[in-house]
């Protein structure tokens, strides 16, 4: 048997998934931290909706109420945005200025290459290609 020190920590991230308009339109709401741990799963929803965004439509996530982004889940991100690109979609991330997400992403000019809003509404108005 494992002793407990050497138990991994249990998996801080909760991802939930909600309609928002008439259009179909998924919210992938992330709460928690999203790290190397955690970060498989964030992917695994976001091309989850991303492949079913064709025949239902479009995705948008919610990032508010992250508490903790590193280099795994910004490698996420990308990712996720050029497979929502290579099927000629987008993927909006929305951020406020919870400095524990908003930082990494500037500090490493995604903020340049991401989609990003401040709320959901503002992500549900915007011009989708």
């Amino acid at each position: 048997m494992t002793p407990p020190s050497e138990q991994p920590p249990p998996v801080e991230l909760s991802i939930r998934s909600h309609r928002e308009a008439d259009d179909g339109t998924l919210v992938i709401e992330v709460t928690g931290e999203v790290d190397l741990d955690t970060a498989p799963h964030l992917a695994a929803a976001i091309i989850e909706c991303l492949d079913r965004e064709a025949s239902r439509g479009p995705c948008i996530l919610d990032l508010t109420a992250v508490t903790f982004l590193d280099s795994a889940g910004l490698t996420v991100l990308l990712q996720a945005t050029r497979h929502a690109g290579r099927r000629h979609a987008s993927l909006p991330v929305v951020v406020d200025a919870n400095r524990p997400v908003i930082r990494p992403i500037e500090v490493t000019g995604l903020d340049d290459v991401l989609a990003l809003y401040h709320t959901v509404d503002e992500a549900l108005q915007a011009p989708r290609p």
